[in-house]
Order: C-alpha cells, then sequence, then structure tokens
C-alpha cells in the first residue's frame, strides 16, 4: 500500500474543519442577509430605544452585506492557503517516502552483497582446509626453489641470487599476495618479475639449513625425523626461513611432497678422486622447503629397503654430506647455520672448514645435534679422502682420531671439534651427567669442548595433541575446563567394554617395543594395583607380535574384566586413551619417539614410570641447575611417585591431586617452548662468534 493511499485514507478530501472551497463564477450573486432583529419586553430592538428607518435600515444591509462578503472572501483565501500548505506537506512526505525506500533498497543490496562475500569466504575457506588452494608456505618455497633452479641452470648468477632470495625473506607483505599469481609463468617471465620488485630489506630472522637422513613424514626410523620437522615448524613461526636436505631414498613415500620437480641442471659432487652426478628434486613437505639428492653414478646408495645399517654407511652418507655441501654452493645461497645431525651428516663440519668456508660462505657457522652417543662411526683414516679430506690432517687427538681405539677416526667426535656449537638432545639428562657417565667414550672430548655444549628437550606438535582442539576427542577441554575429560574417560569405557564408572581410575599405557624385564615389572605394578578396581589399558603401538602376545597372554591369565589389551594401532584411540586416562605408565620420562609423557602432562594424564627407583632421578639434587625444565617440572611432581602412591593420593587428597594436575596442563613443552628458545639461542651465539 503506497504511503498516499494512507494519507488520503488518514485525511478524507471533504474534512469537516477545512471544506473544500468552491470557485467563483460571473453568475453567482452575493447572497442578501436579512437584518436579525430581536425583540425585548421594553421594545427596544436589538438594543435600540427606536427602530430604525428605512434609509438608515437600507444603510446598515449594505454595510453588513459588504462586511459578510468581505469575511467570506477572507476565508475562503485562507481555506485555499491551507490547502496549498497541506498539499506541499504531503508532497514532501510522499518525497521522503520515496527517499526511504530508495534508502531501504541500497541496504538490502549492500546486505546481499555482504552476504555474497561471506559466502565466498566460506567457499575460500573451505577450499584452504580441503587442500584445494595453494598455501603461503607452498608459494613462499616454491618461489625459492625456482631461484634455485634458476641458479644451477645458469640464467642467474649466484648474487643476483642471493639478492632474490633476500627479497622473497624480507618482503613485508604476504609473499602469497604478491607472487601468487606470476608463479605459473616461465622461469624467464618470473625472473623479470621478481627483478622487477626487488629492492634492500633489512633481514629478519635466521636462515638455517638442516643436513638430515630424516625428516617426518617422509622417512623416519628414530626420534630425528619427529625432532627435525617439530624444529623447522616452530622456527618459521617465529620468522625464521628453514629448509631441509634429504637423500631421495627409493623406500621414501613423496605423495605429500607438494611441487615436487626435478631441477634439470648439472649438478656434480667429489667423491672417490672423482666428479659425479646427481639429480637434484625440490617440493614443499608440510610448509616447509625440501632438497633431494639423487645420486647418478652411485645409484644404490639411496635405493635400498633399510635407511640404516650397511657396511657401506660411511660412504653412503659421506657422499651425501659433500653432495649437500656442493648443492650449497654452486646455487649460491648463504646460510647463517648449517644444522647437522649425528654422525651421518658429522663430517658436514671438517669438510666446511677445510673446503667450503672459502666459497662464498663465511658468515656460514655449524650447529650439530646428537640423538644418542652411542653411533660414533668409526672408520679407517684412509677412508676421509673419498670425500676430498686430508687423512694427515686430521687424524690427530685433537680431531678426529678415535679416543680409544686410536688407529680409527670417530666420525661424530669430527662434528664435535668442528663445529660451533655442539647440542644433544635428551628430555632428562644433565649436561653433567651426559659428559661424566654417558659419553660412551667421548668424555675427554666433551670435556674440552663443554663450553660449547648444551643439552635441549624434545618436545611434541601441539597443533595436533591439545585437547582443547583434538579432533578425535568426543568432547574437548582444558585446565580451566575439565567436563570433557570425564566425557572422554566415558566414551573410552563404552568403547572398550569397560566398567563405565567416572570415578573409577583408569590406568593407561603405551609403548612402542618392551624388553621381557619391563614386562615383568609392569606385570608386577597391575597385581599390586588390581585388587583396588583399577582400570588399565595398554597399546603396543611398535607392531612386535611377541610383546602383543605377552600381553594378551597376561590378560588372560589375570581372567579380569578390568584389564584390555589392544593388539592393532589405531591413531583415534590412541588419542582417546591419553584423554581418558588419570594417570600413564611410562617405560621411561626420556620418551624421544612417542613423546607419551609430554603428551600425557598436557592432556592431565599423570605420567608415572612403571618403577618407582627409576635412575633419572640419583643425581637431581646437585644438578638441578643443568637440568631442562621438563626433567625439573617432572621430579618436583610424578618422578618420584609409584602407582601405589599415587592411587592413594587420588584417593584420600583429590583436591591436592588436582591441582597438580591441572598445573601440568598448564606447562609448555611442546616444540616452540624450551627446545626452540635453547636453539635459538645458540644460533645467536655462534652468529656472534
Amino acid at each position: 500500500m503506497s504511503l498516499k493511499i494512507l494519507i488520503s485514507a488518514a485525511i478524507p478530501s471533504h474534512h469537516p474543519h477545512f471544506p473544500e472551497p468552491k470557485p467563483n463564477t460571473t453568475n453567482t450573486k452575493p447572497i442578501k442577509a436579512r437584518p436579525l432583529r430581536c425583540s425585548r419586553n421594553s421594545g427596544e430592538f436589538n438594543g435600540l430605544s427606536t427602530p430604525p428607518s428605512q434609509m438608515e435600515s437600507g444603510a446598515q444591509d449594505n454595510v453588513g452585506m459588504s462586511q459578510f462578503q468581505s469575511s467570506s472572501v477572507e476565508g475562503e483565501m485562507k481555506h485555499n492557503e491551507i490547502w496549498r500548505l497541506f498539499k506541499e506537506a504531503q508532497q514532501n512526505i510522499l518525497y521522503l517516502n520515496k527517499q526511504r525506500l530508495l534508502a531501504i533498497e541500497e541496504l538490502n543490496e549492500a546486505n546481499s552483497e555482504k552476504q555474497f562475500l561471506l559466502g565466498k569466504i566460506e567457499q575460500l575457506e573451505a577450499e584452504k582446509q580441503a587442500g584445494l588452494g595453494q598455501d603461503n608456505p607452498s608459494i613462499f618455497w616454491e618461489l625459492l626453489l625456482r631461484i634455485d633452479a634458476m641458479v644451477l641452470t645458469g640464467m642467474i648468477n649466484t648474487g643476483e641470487a642471493s639478492n632474490l632470495r633476500k627479497l622473497v625473506l624480507d618482503c613485508k607483505v604476504s609473499v602469497a599476495d604478491v607472487f601468487a599469481d606470476i608463479l605459473p609463468k616461465r622461469d624467464a617471465e618470473l625472473l623479470a618479475e621478481l627483478r622487477h620488485f626487488c629492492s634492500g630489506r633489512k633481514k629478519n630472522g635466521f636462515h638455517i639449513i638442516h643436513i638430515c637422513t630424516e625428516m617426518e613424514p617422509l622417512v623416519s626410523v628414530g626420534s630425528l625425523a619427529s625432532y627435525v620437522t617439530g624444529l623447522c615448524h616452530a622456527l618459521q613461526r617465529k620468522g625464521h626461513v628453514v629448509e631441509v636436505i634429504l637423500p631421495k631414498y627409493a623406500c621414501m613415500d613423496l605423495d605429500g611432497v607438494q611441487g615436487l620437480r626435478e631441477i634439470e641442471a648439472e649438478s656434480y659432487s667429489y667423491f672417490n678422486g672423482q666428479l659425479h652426478g646427481n639429480r637434484i628434486w625440490t617440493g614443499v613437505v608440510s610448509g616447509i622447503g625440501v632438497t633431494f639428492i639423487q645420486p647418478l653414478y652411485y645409484p644404490s646408495f639411496f635405493s635400498r629397503e633399510r635407511v640404516y645399517g650397511y657396511s657401506d654407511d660411511f660412504e653412503r652418507f659421506t657422499y651425501f654430506s659433500r653432495a649437500s655441501l656442493d648443492y650449497i654452493v654452486k646455487s649460491g645461497k648463504q646460510p647463517d647455520v648449517l644444522h647437522i645431525h649425528n654422525w651421518e651428516t658429522a663430517i658436514v663440519g671438517p669438510l666446511f672448514w677445510d673446503i667450503f668456508v672459502k666459497q662464498g660462505l663465511e658468515g656460514t657457522r655449524i650447529l650439530l645435534t646428537c640423538h644418542s652417543l652411542d653411533s660414533q662411526c668409526l672408520e679407517h683414516p684412509d677412508k676421509l679422502a673419498l670425500c676430498g679430506l686430508d687423512p694427515a690432517r686430521l687424524y690427530r687427538p685433537d680431531r678426529l682420531q678415535d679416543n680409544t681405539k686410536t688407529h680409527l677416526v670417530n666420525i661424530l667426535k669430527g662434528g664435535v671439534v668442528y663445529s660451533n656449537k655442539f647440542v644433544i638432545v635428551s628430555s632428562m639428562h644433565s649436561k653433567g651427567r651426559i659428559i661424566r657417565s654417558s659419553s660412551h667414550g667421548l668424555e675427554s672430548t666433551l670435556a674440552i669442548h663443554q663450553d660449547k655444549l648444551l643439552v635441549a628437550p624434545y618436545g611434541f606438535d601441539n597443533s595436533t595433541w591439545d585437547p582443547a582442539t583434538d579432533k578425535f576427542l568426543p568432547e574437548n577441554y582444558c585446565a580451566e575446563d575439565m567436563k570433557g575429560k570425564t566425557v572422554c574417560k566415558v566414551a573410552l569405557q563404552q568403547q572398550l567394554e569397560l566398567s563405565e564408572h567416572a570415578s573409577a581410575i583408569l590406568v593407561g599405557c603405551i609403548f612402542s617395543d618392551a624388553s621381557d624385564v619391563f614386562l615383568e615389572n609392569l606385570k608386577a605394578v597391575i597385581r599390586s594395583a588390581n585388587t583396588r578396581g583399577t582400570q588399565f589399558v595398554f597399546m603396543e603401538t611398535g607392531k612386535m607380535p611377541s610383546v602383543t602376545r605377552a600381553l594378551v597372554s597376561f590378560q588372560n591369565e589375570l581372567k579380569d574384566g578390568n584389564v584390555i589389551c589392544i593388539d592393532s594401532y589405531d591413531d583415534a584411540l590412541l588419542h582417546l586413551i591419553i584423554a581418558g586416562s588419570d594417570i600413564i605408565l611410562c617405560q621411561s620420562f626420556h620418551d624421544p619417539v612417542l613423546q607419551v609423557p609430554l603428551k600425557a602432562l598436557k592432556y592431565g594424564a599423570a605420567p608415572l614410570a612403571v618403577t618407582s627407583n627409576d635412575i633419572e632421578f640419583r643425581h637431581f639434587a646437585d644438578l638441578q641447575h643443568e637440568s631442562t625444565k621438563f626433567s625439573q617440572f617432572i621430579c618436583s611432581t610424578f618422578g618420584n611417585i609409584s602407582l601405589s602412591q599415587a592411587l592413594e593420593e587420588i584417593n584420600n587428597h583429590p583436591f591436592v591431586w588436582k591441582r597438580k594436575i591441572m598445573d601440568s596442563m598448564s606447562q609448555d613443552f611442546s616444540w616452540d617452548a624450551e627446545c626452540y628458545d635453547i636453539h635459538v639461542s645458540a644460533y645467536s651465539a655462534i652468529k656472534n662468534l
């Protein structure tokens, strides 16, 4: 209904107080009004003592008529003016209403456009989550790897390559916003665009290249793989540029590598007195740029079923170490730090300082990390010549000569001597204890170089392992709101057909391998606690049939429905066990592969050692200042508590126990915490040397 209709209905055209005026015509005669006379008892008329004469009466009639006509015209004019004003007001109201309708239409159009844009954003987010779009790390690394290809193919020299890398590394705006549209172009067009944007910028963060033999999820044998990936992610989240160089193993699954491509360029490395060609492959793995080296002359080096354990391991990994340095120099890279790992790439240290430092790497430094000192690689000194080193120069007590078997060289010792900093990755061992009792024959070497020795703890991936966001849990929870943990516990009991009592204490145990001694100790712990009605859930992740059979046999022996052994690994169930358990029994608090104690703390499950007299804590009293924050926390909370003592505290002092659990959940033992801090401190220290 229009506004005009509404107004007409509200104000009719013949309003009783505003009669519509009639137009005057020439035929209209004025109406003569009769004079009104009122007679009083006194005979007076209208208050006059005598009636007017005829002449007077006629004159008075004319005057009255003239006054009446004048009053009538004046009233008509007033009526016309009122209607004019009313019609103007009506027109103004109609105009304002029309403007209001236009404004409403514009607002509706704006809302429609807003809804369209919101829908587009949701669509783009969904595509990103589904992996349909190309994320920023992938674009970033594709640019850097394309620059590597340009310099290797001779399109640009190493100096320009360095400048272009700085452009990408130091770009103040999002790399994806600037370069996403030009990535599909050919190298020549991409180079032109890069040169156009090239300008000097101050460098932020470190550029680190890892030369290593493992990396999750590509190839994982021990703790090195998760450490490399976890540390790389932590460094990149804080603004550092990290890349990885790996051998191209035949047993490696490359399906998850984004943008995998072979660089069509000649790449040679020196080995056994000759130059040998390599194929260079590049790609992005979990947001990290990775370069793969594939030997052509020695194709069998990395086309085997296993990664380690062959008689020619020294030759295999020495070749890879030398080829990695040759590739870095030829591609014009100038990293701040070459980060090498274990004995397999420790030879990079002597190679760098004796051969490569003067080939454009004067500003680069070496950091060695080691995950175990019991594997050191002892070889005859003459073998050092295979990669171009001088045996006579290195076969000395203060360099590579082994401390015990003096007729051999020790490759790991060479890495310690020739690195600027040396990190041992261990969550529980102190620096002093490592030197005195865990050096495996390297005690004197470590003592000499103790000023550059650091101890860093392992971490865990808190993007995957966080009860507040864990996609595998039926209900999420955190230290401030623990209701979801009870839901997870009941869900675990239902799934495993245990008695559904949230008040029952549930103990989980997760391990990848187990010795006979550990299994016997585990059985003893269960027997002593089982009478209390405690529920036990075991999962063996290492797929070891002998261990699984032993646990199933023990479950049958007990004939107790409160003991469940899971004989097949399931990732979702693993998350639910840690979330639903009140206590997690651990083989050791030093768990570099599964990181079970770290995850247990995060999920509000107390990590307890299977045996109460764990040797990890014998020297803590006098070495607190040398141990990691994780070991200090464990020592002060759960490190010296047996399962029986924990059960007693839960039952008798529930509020004290709850405070411990909440405090544990608030700690940060991820890769982004102490592990990151120690490594960045080491990078900073060696850059200032």
